[in-house]
């Protein structure tokens, strides 16, 4: 009998130490996964503060990297828009010309250079204006020259789209070279 109970004994130790080992993976590997998930947390708000969610440059401070007058930049994108693209977009340009029409889209308001009657509306270069501008551009006279810098984001369908654009006064000219190709 005391080798049966000895044997008992055994296994019950074994099976204790069984379990005990068992949690202490179970545990390590928790521990593991609660680790593996805060690090993928960290790292996802990381890529969504610096990354994705980066302030954006003050485009109304920056010194335009080209001037251009409204006609030779819509002709340039027409004709041909990977050349046009690879030096125009994501660049801050400043663009000249005769304002023909400002369309109010809900809180935006929308600085419009026509060049040709579309299917679908006039075709040119649509600017989409900074809100502390909103007001100024409403007030300048339809068929006026104008300067507006902004960021140009390329050429959809029918039109040139520059965004974040401010108004520039007329006593200041821009010291960046005129494109011409």
């Amino acid at each position: 009998m005391p080798d049966k109970t000895l044997k008992v004994n055994k296994k019950l130790k074994i099976a204790v130490s069984e379990k005990k080992l068992n949690r202490s993976i179970m545990k390590n590997w928790i521990k593991g996964a609660l680790i593996l998930t805060g690090m993928v947390i960290t790292f996802t708000v990381c890529v969504y503060e610096f990354y994705i969610n980066k302030p954006t440059k003050d485009i109304e401070k920056l010194i335009p990297d080209f001037t251009v007058n409204t006609q030779k930049l819509y002709k340039e994108y027409t004709t041909n828009k990977d050349h046009s693209d690879s030096i125009y977009k994501g660049r801050v340009i400043e663009i000249s010309g005769k304002i023909d029409k400002v369309e109010i889209m809900d809180s935006t308001i929308v600085a419009v250079f026509v060049f040709s009657k579309g299917d679908f509306g006039d075709a040119g270069i649509r600017c989409m204006m900074l809100p502390k501008y909103n007001d100024e551009i409403k007030k300048v006279s339809l068929g006026s020259k104008i300067n507006i810098k902004g960021y140009c984001s390329g050429i959809n369908e029918s039109d040139v789209i520059l965004e974040k654009c401010s108004l520039i006064k007329d006593e200041y000219t821009s010291s960046i070279l005129l494109m011409d190709f």
